[in-house]
């Protein structure tokens, strides 16, 4: 009988109590980091690369919301987790408004605007974007951009960061700019990787295990030595050996 009540108990946790045990308190933690790793997954890769206007509102509510039970006993995680699940139907619907009502879009994603055009500084555009010279003269550092004369254009995006246009004449050489031919653009396929054959990427380069293993003898090597080998298109395998 005492076992049976004391795994009630412990199931009990997702409801409000006055005090919860440790292990009650770690059952809530698990279910509140799989459910938000869920939720996360299903709103889209989106909401991780791009912190725009309704990425960031939607993390900090999340935050917030899930942050309570998983601090007072006194909540139950139902109602966080029914909040949490109507944010994320909310978020889906507001990015599909986004990319198919163009006036939506642009009240929520603005068209980018010049903070620097032709070396000259938009202070206007500045203030509108609410940023300093300083931290302007910052992003141009990590740009490795001394000059502002330097800078063709630079825009404030909607997520909030600059993007840095140079000069025609302060533009590094190109292969185009001297007329040079370089090679295509080769993809290297993974056929080993930590001491294992990939079979998959051995059949997608177009090659056997057979034809593997005479690449190894010529380099003395075994599989279980290879951290990590590649073919180019070429058919050159590249093989880097545990150190």
């Amino acid at each position: 009988m005492n076992t049976e009540n004391e795994d009630e108990e412990t199931m009990d946790f997702f409801h409000a109590q006055e005090t919860l045990t440790s292990l009650q308190w770690i059952l809530r933690a698990v279910i509140a980091f799989f459910f938000l790793l869920i939720v996360t997954k299903l709103m889209g890769e989106r909401s991780i690369s791009q912190l725009r206007l309704v990425d960031f509102t939607i993390a900090l509510i999340l935050g917030n919301v899930l942050a309570h039970p998983l601090s007072d006993e006194g909540l139950g995680m139902k109602g966080s987790l029914i909040t949490t699940t109507v944010l994320m139907v909310l978020y889906i619907l507001f990015v599909q408004l986004t990319l198919k009502w163009k006036a939506f879009r642009k009240w929520s994603e603005p068209t980018p605007y010049p903070l620097v055009q032709y070396g000259e500084i938009r202070y206007a555009n500045l203030r509108k974007s609410r940023i300093t010279i300083d931290h302007l003269l910052s992003e141009a550092r990590k740009e490795k951009i001394q000059e502002i004369d330097d800078i063709a254009l630079a825009l404030w995006e909607p997520d909030g960061t600059i993007s840095f246009f140079l000069s025609p004449q302060r533009q590094p050489l190109t292969p185009e700019d001297v007329q040079l031919v370089k090679k295509p653009f080769s993809h290297h396929i993974v056929v080993i990787r930590e001491g294992k054959v990939d079979l998959k990427g051995l059949r997608q380069a177009g090659k056997d295990t057979e034809w593997l293993m005479d690449k190894f003898s010529l380099h003395h090597v075994t599989a279980s030595e290879i951290l990590l080998a590649t073919i180019d298109q070429e058919e050159n395998l590249k093989i880097y050996l545990y150190r």
